[in-house]
């Protein structure tokens, strides 16, 4: 196993910070859903860690599941501008709240695709909780 405290450079986010922006999500999402079929959906694998701990700070009834998706060719190493789905979701998310968490949002290329794959199964509302922000990186 590696030791991180050889490779980083600095911590850009404090943990106690990320904890307690979590925290302040899931109360948000909690008040705004109150009432809801809520479905989280998250995209393999980089966003488990913060759907885990987000999904425990959310007091309101929810369900949770997963897709996968590929932007990246084959023997490629940058990401395309479009994606390919790898693993499709359980559950129907016509007439459900779903609410797409991702852990970073960086060039956008791969949220906006998949936002545009869950539009057209019409879910009742479609929006996205991300814990990071790269705006400098936007391209979609």
């Amino acid at each position: 196993m590696q030791n991180y405290d050889e490779v980083l450079a600095e911590i850009l986010i404090e943990s106690d910070r990320l904890q307690a922006r979590i925290k302040e999500l899931g109360a948000q999402i909690s008040a705004d859903y109150a009432g809801s079929e809520l479905l989280l959906i998250c995209i393999l694998r980089g966003g488990v860690p913060f759907l885990v701990d987000l999904s425990r700070e959310i007091k309101v009834p929810h369900m949770i599941d997963f897709m996968a998706v590929s932007s990246y060719g084959v023997g490629r190493r940058e990401s395309s501008r479009s994606a390919r789905l790898t693993l499709d979701l359980q559950t129907d998310v016509r007439a459900k709240d779903v609410l797409l968490v991702e852990d970073i949002v960086d060039s956008g290329h791969t949220i906006a695709s998949v936002l545009q794959m869950l539009e057209t199964r019409e879910p009742k509302s479609l929006k996205l909780c991300a814990l990071l922000d790269k705006p400098e990186r936007r391209e979609a």
